[in-house]
This record gives structure tokens, sequence and C-alpha cells, in this order.
């Protein structure tokens, strides 16, 4: 395959917008699926697992394979759900474009925002699909004007729909300038062209001069042809909007309604004509992993060193872990042993496949800038790159937002004890949010993630798909500690082993960062006469500190370390003398700047009729939730407030009952903050 021919895209949107049916759509239009599976019906080929065809909602990103007018698209749907931020994360850090599928409906909906920006991180070029015009409610303009308002975005529409609602028909091509229908006989597979109705010709007319008047900014030739009144070619109207998505300077709309297969082969069209092949990539930084320090620029080339990211692990019950991978540089081949970077060893890789949901087809090599699957590896975990011995270069490492709730979970039986630690550690390398450990008070086993959906898919799965029966306690808040001023101060430990003295003398200041700014480390003492493996001892020791707490035993989170003063001896000094005169100094000296408790604040966003807002409003300041701001749309208002989590459980009965079953809402993670009382709780 012609690398210019692959596109490597993801499907985001906010749930219930219809991303997987219309994944499942071009599933069907491209030929990988013969008949179409419905979400509704729990048939959807890309929510494979049981409990997202329970719930409806996608979890993880599967990643598939299709083929449309000679070109490779490589698929991964991601989930809308925020509590699963880290699938999202993870397949935007490997895609080259996405869709963003709007609900004609709801707008741009909270959590579109929340992987809107995400994307903008990652610099990914967007093209918009609006579906569901077929829905009561539907306004494709309304959502033209939320894209420009929250999203900060330039919607240029390449169709419009033809009617909305139980009317809705077709839709005009507006370069083209014909009406399109899709065949009900046989799925919407025939499309349809037609004279555009008399009723809809000055609607046509008004927004293709719009479509011209957006791509003419960024085209002399488009603006010459435009003034001297000549037909403006298809192929210049289509290379420059190209060019205007790779640059995320206008993001061209299409329309229609999956369910009733309307609008996807003109989608499909629109994927491989806009969106980025690898080749219309810049190059990726990479780091060397010997030295941070030193950074280079990996250009795309099958044949240059090998460089690819796992970018996420599923576990097979068969087959072992499954460890989707993008590859950057280089070629992948089956039976070779290849180079894991982050640890160090060599892994044989036993089969390459490519997935189709979940069939799976074997291929003996993955080349630059292709998406497949290998098989066979034993250590391999999420973030880690794949490359070559002599050529030790690390991709961008891949950073999670640390879990914010936790759960007690114990077997029913002792005999099940195993199988749950075995099922966690499965769990935990397939979804780097979710976290266990042994509570030593209580000897509980305490799972933590990102909100209670998150917490509830994880024991669903132990409970439903791995057949481990358990016993669950409610959810607990996870705190934080921080400290509340700077403080400086020296460290000494000197300790006999074995015979040999071993000693170490530090210095250390500490202070409180920025909320949202996480735990920082740095050395500014003289370091030149030192070696590496002390400094990275202290590190070491640091970093055990942050995670072990200060006065009451939680995490640490935005605070900042810095050794001013590192005193060596050739004879005494030890990596350990120093690790553990790091943690030393570091709790002393926390202790002494004043620990406090630090509880997660959440980002609410509330929705309801108008007439239930003032209800919606009292239920989120009883629970100490601040409003920030609110919208008004037709029919139903959004609150965004900041709430502490430990007062929203249980807030979707609340909020049910306030607004008699027509409010809904979202949360995530927004920064820690001191929590008032201290730990009284």
């Amino acid at each position: 395959m012609d690398d210019s021919k692959i596109r490597n895209i993801g499907i985001m949107a906010h749930i219930d917008a219809g991303k997987t049916t219309t994944t499942e759509r071009i599933l069907f239009y491209t030929g990988e699926n013969h008949r179409i599976g419905e979400v509704d019906n729990g048939e959807a080929t890309m929510d494979w697992m049981q409990q997202e065809q329970d719930r409806g909602i996608t979890i993880t990103s599967a990643a598939t394979t299709c083929f449309w007018k000679d070109h490779q698209i490589n698929i991964i749907d991601t989930p809308g759900h925020v509590d699963f931020t880290a699938e999202v994360e993870r397949s935007l850090r490997v895609l080259d474009g996405a869709v963003g599928v709007f609900c004609a409906v709801g707008g741009v909906e909270p959590q579109t925002e929340t992987v809107w920006k995400q994307a903008d991180t990652y610099s990914v070029p967007r093209i918009a699909f609006v579906n569901k015009m077929d829905r009561m409610g539907a306004d494709f303009y309304a959502v033209l004007d939320d894209m420009k308002k929250k999203l900060g975005a330039e919607p240029v529409p390449l169709f419009i729909p033809v009617g909305a609602e139980s009317s809705f028909s077709g839709i005009i091509d507006l370069i083209g300038e014909k009406y399109l229908t899709f065949s009900v006989s046989d799925q919407g597979s025939t499309v349809e062209e037609h004279d555009i109705p008399d009723s809809m010709i000055d609607t046509a007319q008004e927004w293709k001069e719009k479509l011209i008047d957006s791509v003419a900014s960024f085209s002399d030739e488009i603006t010459e042809l435009y003034f001297e009144g000549e037909e403006i070619p298809r192929d210049m109207i289509i290379s420059t909007l190209r060019k205007c998505t790779l640059e995320r300077t206008l993001l061209p709309v299409f329309v229609g309604s999956s369910l009733k297969n309307v609008g996807v082969q003109t989608l499909l069209d629109g994927i491989v004509e806009l969106l980025p092949s690898p080749l219309d990539l810049p190059p990726v930084e990479i780091i060397n992993a010997k030295n941070p320090e030193k950074k280079e620029e990996l250009k795309h080339n099958p044949n240059g060193p090998l460089e690819a990211l796992i970018f996420k692990i599923q576990v097979d019950p068969q087959a072992g872990p499954l460890c989707f991978v993008r590859v950057y540089s280089g070629t992948l081949k089956k039976g070779v042993a290849v180079y894991n970077i982050n640890k160090g060893k060599k892994e044989r890789i036993n089969r390459l496949v490519r997935m189709h949901a979940i069939r799976e087809e074997d291929i003996s090599e993955l080349k630059a800038g292709d998406i497949g699957v290998i098989i066979g590896f034993k250590m391999a975990q999420t973030g880690d790159t794949i490359g070559a011995e002599n050529h030790p270069f690390l991709m961008e490492e891949m950073k999670f937002p640390n879990p914010v709730i936790s759960i007690a979970i114990e077997p029913n039986s002792t005999s099940d004890m195993a199988k749950l630690q075995k099922a966690l550690e499965i769990l935990s390398v397939e979804d780097p949010t979710f976290t266990y450990k042994d509570d030593n008070e209580t000897g509980q086993l305490i799972i933590s993630g990102m909100g209670e959906l998150h917490l509830d898919v994880l024991v669903t799965r132990i409970t439903k798909e791995m057949k481990i029966e358990a016993r669950v306690g409610n959810p607990q808040v996870s705190y934080r500690e921080c400290i509340k001023k700077e403080n400086s101060g020296t460290e000494v430990w000197e300790r006999t082993i074995a015979n040999k003295e071993n000693a170490a003398k530090l210095s250390m200041t500490v202070k409180p960062n920025e909320p949202k700014t996480g735990n920082t480390f740095h050395i500014s003492a003289k370091t030149r006469e030192i070696p590496e493996e002390i400094l990275e001892a202290i590190k070491e020791g640091v970093e055990g500190a942050f995670k072990s707490g200060i006065k009451y035993g939680y995490e640490c989170t935005d605070i900042d370390v810095d050794i001013t003063e590192i005193v060596y001896d050739e004879l005494t000094s030890t990596p350990l003398a120093f690790t553990s005169c790091a943690a030393m100094a570091f709790d002393r000296i926390c202790q002494e700047a004043g620990a406090v408790i630090m509880e997660p604040i959440m980002k609410v966003q509330a929705s309801a009729p108008s007439e239930y807002i003032g209800d919606v409003i009292s239920t989120i300041t009883q629970r100490g939730g601040i409003v920030l701001s609110m919208e008004n749309r037709t029919g139903s208002d959004t609150v965004v407030a900041e709430c502490p989590l430990e007062k929203m459980f249980g807030y979707t009965t609340v909020l049910r009952s306030s607004t008699q079953g027509r409010g809904t809402f979202s949360m995530e993670f927004d920064h820690y903050s001191e929590k008032a009382g201290g730990i009284g709780f």
C-alpha cells in the first residue's frame, strides 16, 4: 500500500452522538461487515466487550482496518465518556486525523469539548460530521454556531441537509451543486443525484458562496477565478480545504444520519480527500533514553531506524497480551526479536496481525505509518517504545491523570484471592488510570479509578467477564497531601551495613506548586563530580516519598523539590544511603512546612429544561459547589460548576428526582484543593 493512501483516524464524540453507529456504517460500506450491527440491539462490531453491548457505550478503543477507493483506513473508535480519558488520550497520541461526530440535537456537548482540547494538544487535524438529522429537535445551523463559540473552530459545511427531523430526506453537495439521496432498498449503498429542490436553491447558493469565501482566504488562485466570475474546479477547492484541514485553520463539516444510512459515503470521501496520510505529518520528536537532553526529529521512513509506540494493551485469554502498535519509522517483521527501549530488554514478535474489530488477519510485516497488533510480548506496557538497541530513542512519554476515586474489593472465598490478584494485574496493564494496592491497616484490596462509572465497569468486568465473586465497598475519595509553605533543611544518613559504612548528606528545599502542576523534582546542586547512579538514587528516594505521603499516608501532589547541595564521599557514599537520606529529608522538611489534606475538585456540567435549572443550581450549591457559568440552549440550560468529589456521590439520583428524570450531568477531575476542616471526615 502506497503510504500516501493510508489514513490513521479516530472517531471521537460525546456519549450518544452516534459515533459507534457511524463506525458500523463505515465498516458496512467499505465491505468489512456484510450486515449492519446496531448499538441499540447490542450487535455493534466495534463494541465487542459484553458490557459495551449491555450499556450501549464504548469503553475500550477497538482498532479496525478497512478500505475505501483504493485507500487503507485504520480506525480507532474512542470512548466518549470522560471516565475513560486514558483510552481517548492514548488514541489521539497515535492518530494522524480525526472525525468529530456531533449530535444535531445536542450540538457541542461537555465531553466533546474535553476530547477536542485533548486533540488540540496533539495537533490532530479534524473534520466534523453532524449526525442524527432525523431526530426531533435537530438543528444543523445551531450546531455550526456551537462549534464556533465552544470549540473556537471555523466550520465550513461542504454539504447541507434537506429538511430536518422526520422530513430529513437527503443532503446537498455544495461543491457539485447536486441534491443527494440514499437508497432505502440497499441500506443507503446507492447514492442518487438530483437537481437541487427549488425551495433550497437560494439556501444552497448562499452556503456555496460562504464555502468559496472561506477557501478563497487561503488561495490567491481561487480569489482570482472568483472575481473573474469563472467556474472554480472541484480539485482546487478540495486541495485548498485539505491544506487548511492539515493546518487546522478550517473545519470541513459533513452532515447526515448514520442510523438512516444517509451521508456516510460522503464522509468516507472526506476522510480520504481531506485528512492526512503519514507522509503529510511533521517529523516526530524523539528523546535519547540515556541522555534526555539529547533529542532528534524522526521522519516517516519505512527503511529508517525502527521506532514504534505501543499505545494500547488488551489481554486475550488465549493469545495473551495484544499490543496495539503504531509504527513511525522502519518496519516490524514477524518472528524477529526487537528491543523494548523503556524496559531495556529484547522480546520476540510471535505474530503480527491486523485487527478487524474482533476478527484478526495475520500479516508478515508492519511498515512505518501503519497500525497493527503484536502478539508474543510479555513485559510491554502502554507507552513503551519499540526500537533498535543501537538507536535507543523514546517516543514522547504518555502521561495519564492520577485516579481520584477508590473502593475496597475482596473475594467471597480465599481460593478466589489469587484469581482476583491476577485479574487486577491484567486490568492495570490494559488501563494505566486503574491502580490497586493492599491497605496495610485493614488488609483490604483497594482499587482506584477516574470516576464511579469507570470503577463500576471494572468491577463488572471482574465479576461477570472474569467470573470472580467479590464483595465491593462504598466509593471513597482518593485524597492527597500537600504543604502550606516553602521550607529548607539538611539531612545526614549514616549506617553500618555488613561491616561497611554507608553515609549520605544533602540539602533540600520544598515548596507548594500551583494547582494542576503536579509534583516536580530537580537538582540545582553542583553535580559534575557525582556519579549518575547517586543522582538516580536521590530521585528514587524523593519519588518514593511522594507516594508514601507526609503525615496522613496519602500520596503527595503539587509539591516542588529542589536538591540544593549534595555531599559525596567516594568511600562511604552509596546509592542506598542517598535513597534513604532523600526520603528522610523530604519527610522531615515537609512535616515542618505543615502538611495539609487535598481533596479532588470536579468540574461538573449539569443540563436540564429551563424550568428546572433553579433546582439544579440549588442541588449543586448544597453540595459545596461553586457555579462558574450558565449557558442557554433552546429548551434547556447548562450549569458549569466546581464541586468536591466527596459531595457528588449519588448525585445522579438527586438530579433525576429534582428534574423529573430530565436532567443529565457529567463531571471530570479538575484540580486538588485544600480540604476544609482537614482530616475530620
